[in-house]
């Protein structure tokens, strides 16, 4: 063994430390790379081994043959009788190195060596940064944006990697600037013949979820719990939301002093609209309060089907369907169940109808009339607007 001229340990240790890789892996990348470039284009024939020690940076380059009785290839294999004219002590089976001068490096052989490194340390930082996020699948992480492409897409830095917000992870209208930090939610990680695959997402209703706990100290101690978010990125979200302490309230908590909680949340998310409502375990009181600011009549829920009809009187019809639906579609997907409205002019409410039917019963109509006559108001109602829990994507 002989100390080379140039000391490709030290070499490596640098790249290792500066690309954050483990040193051994590179050296042992190395080894191979050379090992190969050696094969390839000097001794094509022969078995060869490379190795570098760590410490001292001495390098060596061997040839390994086998001892067998009878040599049939001279490039393998050496016969027991050469074997034992350089070494008393070796047995048939036995594998005797052979060290190659330095001066047999080739230049091509070195170049070929630098490519194969090359090639593997990409593989490896590749392996470094799926292997630092694939644990970190559903995360809420800082990064920095870096610059965007000609399809629309936004990348951002995270540290030891880069992460995509497409055109369906980002909040529409937000305009995003290169050098500025923004919470993603890291949505994905994957493995591709061209590196790691890392997916963030700004649109992600987890995202809210987190910035909820971030900004509300009941949500995140659980005195609070969000039960169920629906969100369409960049305009409206409806958040439900229970307290496990009766002293506490879960939407004024959420809301905070004069609002400031929840505007924190939606300004990291562009001023996007977040509605707290109160969620509830009967269901009908949970749609009525998901349908909210509209005021809605009678419901009739079907729990086998997930489905769901609400008298809305024309004075709130607009309320509940809301801006192109989306007020009963967020409602929708809050309960999960598909709501359809029915529209009634012949009462306001709900303590309306009651109070009509009582009056009908003490004026002399039957119980069973009065409740025939309420049961009436509605019959006429027209179907006016329906929402499933399918019509909003995440």
């Amino acid at each position: 063994m002989t100390q080379p001229e140039f000391n490709f340990a030290d070499a490596l240790r640098e790249v290792a430390q500066a690309r954050n890789i483990n040193e051994m892996q590179l050296i042992e990348a190395f080894e191979q790379s050379l090992a190969q470039a050696y094969t390839r284009n000097v001794e094509p024939d022969k078995r060869i081994e490379v190795h570098l020690d760590p410490g001292s940076g001495e390098l060596e380059v061997l040839v390994v043959r086998e001892v067998v009785e009878k040599a049939e290839d001279e490039h393998m294999q050496i016969s027991l009788a050469d074997a034992l004219e350089l070494d008393p002590g070796v047995e048939i089976g036995m594998e005797m190195e052979f060290p190659v001068d330095r001066e047999k490096f080739s230049r091509i052989a070195l170049q070929a060596a630098k490519q194969t490194l090359t090639q593997k340390m990409r593989e490896t930082e590749r392996n470094v940064v799926f292997n630092e996020y694939k644990d970190r699948e559903g995360q809420v992480l800082t990064a920095q944006v870096v610059r965007s492409d000609n399809k629309g897409n936004w990348f951002v830095e995270l540290g030891a990697g880069e992460a995509i917000l497409p055109p369906r992870e980002q909040i529409p209208g937000e305009k995003l600037t290169p050098g500025t930090r923004v919470k993603i939610y890291l949505k994905e990680v994957r493995k591709t013949p061209k590196g790691p695959t890392i997916l963030a997402s700004r649109a992600d209703e987890r995202l809210l979820d987190y910035l909820l706990k971030q900004e509300i100290p009941e949500v995140a101690n659980g005195i609070v719990e969000v039960k169920a978010i629906s969100r369409e990125a960049g305009q409206r979200s409806k958040v439900a939301v229970f307290s496990h302490n009766a002293n506490v309230d879960p939407i004024g908590a959420c809301i905070g002093h004069r609002g400031n909680r929840i505007q924190a949340v939606t300004g990291e998310l562009g001023r996007e609209r977040v509605d707290v409502i109160l969620w509830d375990a009967n269901t009908r009181d949970f749609i009525r309060n998901a349908l909210s600011p509209a005021k809605v009549g009678l419901i009739e829920v079907h729990q086998d089907r997930r489905e769901s009809t609400v008298t809305v009187t024309p004075d709130q019809l607009s309320l509940a369907i809301g801006k192109g639906g989306q007020n009963v579609r967020l409602a929708a997907k809050l309960t999960g169940f598909k709501i359809d409205l029915r529209e009634t002019a012949a009462i306001s409410d709900l303590d309306a109808a009651m109070q009509q039917a009582l009056q009908d019963e003490q004026d002399g109509i039957s119980s069973g009339n009065a409740q025939s006559a309420f049961d009436a108001l509605f019959k006429d109602s027209k179907s006016v607007a329906t929402a499933s829990p399918e019509d909003i994507g995440e």
